[in-house]
């Protein structure tokens, strides 16, 4: 039998932007255990008359350290993400329960080519990953698609500039509104993007594919239908909240 994740009480330390609907959240949990690069948390909110809600949302931080990091997108009419986007301030009190996954991981002893496609805010955890990767001094090449309807919607980005040439190759796909001047026209990825813009197969990447459902299962097809074998691609999804 295991023994389900305490919840812990989390103050928040500090906000900050995340293109044009988000916010980063940094929040001081003590005698938090550390985790893995990929793994995500329960946050649990309660209203004055006791009213509670609980939200999953994916780590951009990893490793020991008490101070965690996670980005949340707006969603429009939801429960939770309006309050941590639009209303959350430093001092605030949460709960959080984690670290919680072992699938969608990364760690620095794996030495096969690494493949990160993320479609909006699905990007958070594969910073984590990033980020890990670029501390740990990992020689694995690793190479992200980062997919957003434009250039403000787009999350990280002075954490993309600043690897982007430290160890990772980044490609962009904008499905709305590409930059001027931008070589690939506006729209969703597709299989030549994926030729383009992704390890071949022939490399045997492993594949972390993180978005919206009806992107990752899109990307998932065209991943296989590139070549890459199913047990290769580990996939993490969202809904609204």
């Amino acid at each position: 039998m295991t023994t389900a994740p305490l919840w812990r009480p989390a103050t928040v330390v500090t906000t900050r932007g995340a293109g044009s609907h988000g916010r980063i959240l940094g929040l001081q949990v003590d005698g938090w255990p550390g985790n893995l690069a990929g793994q995500h948390v329960d946050v649990r909110l309660t209203a004055e008359d006791g009213y509670q809600a609980v939200r999953s949302y994916s780590l951009a931080s990893s490793g020991p350290g008490e101070v965690l990091e996670l980005a949340v997108d707006e969603v429009p009419d939801g429960e939770v993400s309006p309050y941590l986007v639009e209303d959350v301030r430093p001092g605030d009190q949460l709960e959080i329960r984690g670290p919680i996954g072992g699938y969608f991981v990364w760690t620095p002893d794996r030495p096969e080519p690494v493949q990160l496609i993320a479609g909006g805010s699905g990007i958070v955890p594969l910073i984590a990953i990033a980020r890990a990767h670029e501390r740990s001094g990992s020689s694995a090449p690793m190479r992200l698609l980062y997919a957003v309807r434009s250039a403000s919607d787009a999350f990280y980005l002075d954490d993309i500039d600043r690897l982007t040439g430290n160890g990772l190759v980044v490609d962009w796909a904008y499905s709305r509104v590409a930059p001027p001047g931008f070589a690939r026209a506006a729209g969703r990825v597709d299989a030549a993007t994926i030729l383009s813009s992704t390890h071949p197969p022939s490399l045997q990447p492993s594949v972390y594919v993180c978005g919206p459902t009806g992107f990752v299962e899109a990307v998932a097809d065209l991943l296989v239908a590139a070549g890459h074998p199913p047990d290769r691609i580990r996939t993490e999804r969202f809904g609204g909240a």
